[in-house]
Order: C-alpha cells, then structure tokens, then sequence
C-alpha cells in the first residue's frame, strides 16, 4: 500500500473492529501492548474509515445536537414575584 488513504480503503469491518477494541483497551487481540504510536495511527485509521462508512451519528467521539437543555423549558423567578418588579 502506498498511502494511508489506500490503507483505509482495504479496512474491512472486521479489520475496523479489531483496530477500535485494540485502542479500546490498549492491546492487541494477542495481548500485546500497542505502543503510543501505534495506538495513535490506530485511532486515526478507525476515525478515518468511520468518515466514509458510518453515519455521523456512530462515529467516534460524536456528541450530539450541542443546545443548552436550560434553552428547553423557561426558567422560573424565583426571587421576585412580579408585580414587586417596577
């Protein structure tokens, strides 16, 4: 393979999953400790490949709508009853 990017395209999903328990718990199926370099390329090969082939919604490290939940319901005054308010 000559890139990463041909590397990524030949990733089964079996390879995937293989790729993401290893960084998951740090060893491969083996039991052998990733180094730091392998768990950074690793990770970038799982991140990489769930960019074309999951939607964003299962991918590594998505959050979600970002919206305040105090923006959903109307907070009460609690302080002031209004009609003390001039």
């Amino acid at each position: 393979m000559s890139s990463f990017a041909e590397m990524i395209e030949n990733i089964t999903p079996e390879i995937y999953q293989s790729l993401k328990l290893a960084v998951e718990i740090g060893k491969w199926s083996d039991g052998r400790k990733l180094s730091q370099e392998q768990k950074e390329l690793s990770l970038q090969a799982v991140i990489a490949w769930e960019l074309q082939n999951l939607p964003e919604e299962q991918r590594t490290g998505y959050m979600g709508p970002q919206e305040c939940s105090s923006k959903s319901a109307p907070v009460p005054n609690i302080l002031f009853k209004s009609e003390a308010i001039h």
